[in-house]
């Protein structure tokens, strides 16, 4: 066996479906990694992440296998791995992680000290985490198997709920991580900012834990609707109505309890002409406003160290005109970073498994082939209010 082919970065705004090296068991630097496996992959989605560096947004090199959202089956199983076997069909946390380090020690796989030289925290296929090569392909290796991959208990019954359980990688883990680490209990009200899939996953997230009422916002006309139709209420920001009183109308009051930023850096500003505008701070500040005194503010969305497409010098750097006077005088409290994603998956497939979450719906999960994936980007970029799962082997519509 030695075909792979893969989604591959070739320049801003535009990807390939090409012929990459089948996996080896070895990490980044060449050495052999007999904790890994080889899996065949079942399902790989493209992630807003990913657009970030198709965009030109990113540092991102020529080349780069991309995908970091992996579903598969393993085929091959090194010789220190005792967990697993062939013929397992397991979820990928995107956080590469040795399980080791004091970081995966604590439950803080999104920045395992030992797995990039670079900085703390590794990813598949993603600019400046590690080198390990993405999953939009046939076939991806994973190291340290027995840590990192969540086997499914019952492979018939995994696969009848493989267009939800493709959203563990990454999606439906970061939606909780930005509902939990905003406070969400039963009851409140939260408000999301974004309607893409991340959105959507921090919305039905928080409808998981109890939500009394939850809102979303965004300026995409289609997104919103999607949103609407899936049982949200929704503000649209491309209107000139403040956001708080646009809240206002839906509570009663212009603050919520919790508050998700599901958008990061790339942001528009609210309104007509500033959203066509990049406003990098604007969610963040906005977000401030809204948010009750003592509440807190999850920030799941992706911001940068380095922006090379930024509007101004300073955002180029990762550096934002927040206004953290207001935070500090609402003593509000923020959480950022990648999703520890270990720390949720478990119990997330479990309420997949036992439909106490509909995530497929919620985030509109379209399956395309590999073929299709540069279309899928298209669509993505263009605002299509789906997520868009690519079935290298035509697993899933074999399932369907």
């Amino acid at each position: 066996m030695s075909q792979n082919r893969g989604v591959v970065y070739i320049e801003p705004g535009k990807v390939a479906v090409k012929d990459i090296p089948f996996p080896e068991m070895v990490n980044p630097a060449g050495r052999r990694a007999n904790h890994g496996v080889i899996l065949k992959v079942v399902s790989t989605n493209i992630c807003g992440s990913d657009q970030h560096m198709v965009r030109g947004r990113t540092t991102a090199q020529q080349g780069l296998v991309l995908g970091h959202e992996i579903t598969g089956e393993v085929i091959e199983v090194g010789s220190d791995v005792i967990t697993l076997q062939k013929g397992d069909l397991v979820s990928v946390p995107f956080n590469v992680a040795c399980g080791r380090c004091p970081m995966c020690k604590a439950q803080n796989t999104g920045v395992c000290l030992t797995v990039n030289p670079a900085r703390p925290g590794g990813a598949y296929g993603y600019v400046d985490m590690g080198g390990w090569i993405g999953g939009q392909a046939e076939y991806v290796f994973v190291p340290f198997a027995d840590f990192n991959l969540l086997k499914f208990p019952d492979r018939d019954r995994a696969m009848e709920k493989i267009r939800d359980l493709t959203c563990l990688s990454d999606i439906l883990p970061t939606g909780y991580h930005g509902a939990v680490t905003a406070g969400v209990r039963p009851g409140a009200s939260v408000y999301v900012a974004g309607a893409g899939p991340v959105g959507m996953a921090a919305a039905a997230s928080a409808r998981l834990l109890g939500a009394a009422v939850t809102i979303v916002g965004d300026v995409n006309p289609a997104r919103l609707e999607h949103a609407r139709a899936v049982g949200f209420e929704t503000v649209d920001l491309s209107l000139d109505a403040p956001l708080t009183e646009q809240i206002a109308a839906i509570l009663g009051e212009p603050e919520v309890d919790c508050a998700i930023d599901c958008v990061g850096f790339e942001a528009r500003g609210h309104g007509h002409d500033g959203s066509r505008h990049e406003a990098p701070a604007t969610v963040l500040n906005s977000l401030m406003e809204v948010t009750r005194v003592a509440g807190q503010i999850g920030i799941p969305g992706l911001y940068v160290t380095d922006d090379p497409g930024a509007t101004d010098s300073a955002a180029k750097q990762g550096s934002l005109s927040v206004r953290l006077g207001l935070g500090w005088a609402k003593s509000h409290s923020f959480f950022t970073g990648q999703t520890p994603v270990m720390k949720y998956n478990r119990d997330l497939m479990r309420a997949i498994l036992w439909d106490r979450i509909d995530i497929a719906r919620a985030v509109n999960v379209q399956v395309i082939s590999l073929d299709d994936a540069p279309t899928g980007y298209a669509q993505f970029d263009a605002g299509a209010p789906k997520k868009f799962v690519i079935d290298p082997h035509g697993t899933l519509r074999k399932a369907a």
